[in-house]
């Protein structure tokens, strides 16, 4: 599995994840303003017929790029279960039982009565306390919350959806933007 390159704007801000020929394609065409991180790829070209030599590109593990630099704060990142589960931990937000496997969405207020599926309204269950819950709420039932849900900000989503390939120098760099109530501090 091949590390991805974390692209901030010129303001230092974490934009996305690009694969080594994004970046590569980027730094080529003069458009990195300044990289952090260590290098964490080298690709070789041709030879040159001048020289003899063949070119190399050293890919840091963080770049900037120029450009305009929009806010991120105020766009809701989108909600899939694998962010979901991995935001709760891999953990029934219920019972506490740990599974990779029999994880589920719940909805908190049930769609069916007037609930959305929203990161504030979602939490991962396992199977057996999902159908437990049923379309209920959970004061109907007694059931309680091990912890509230949230919306991840920006720098952390991008830490939920490349969790299993994330560098310690990338995680270095997004943690300190990390929500408060953040799970993965």
């Amino acid at each position: 599995m091949q590390a991805r390159i974390l692209r901030l704007n010129i303001a230092g801000s974490p934009v996305e994840w690009l694969s080594w020929e994004e970046a590569a394609t980027l730094q080529a065409r003069g458009m990195v303003a300044w990289s952090l991180g260590s290098p964490c790829m080298t690709v070789r070209g041709g030879v040159s017929r001048l020289t003899g030599r063949q070119s190399t590109l050293v890919l840091n593990s963080i770049m900037a790029c120029g450009g305009r630099v929009f806010s991120l704060s105020n766009r809701t990142p989108n909600l899939t279960n694998s962010s979901l589960f991995r935001r709760d931990q891999h953990l029934c937000l219920y019972c506490g039982k740990h599974s990779d496997h029999e994880l589920t969405r719940d909805h908190l207020v049930p769609i069916s009565r007037g609930g959305t599926d929203s990161w504030m309204n979602v939490v991962t269950a396992c199977r057996r306390c999902n159908q437990y819950k049923g379309n209920k709420m959970l004061e109907e039932i007694s059931m309680e919350l091990l912890a509230l849900p949230y919306t991840p900000n920006h720098a952390e989503y991008l830490a939920l959806i490349n969790s299993h390939r994330i560098r310690s120098d990338q995680m270095d760099f997004l943690r300190p933007n990390f929500s408060k109530q953040s799970r993965l501090r």
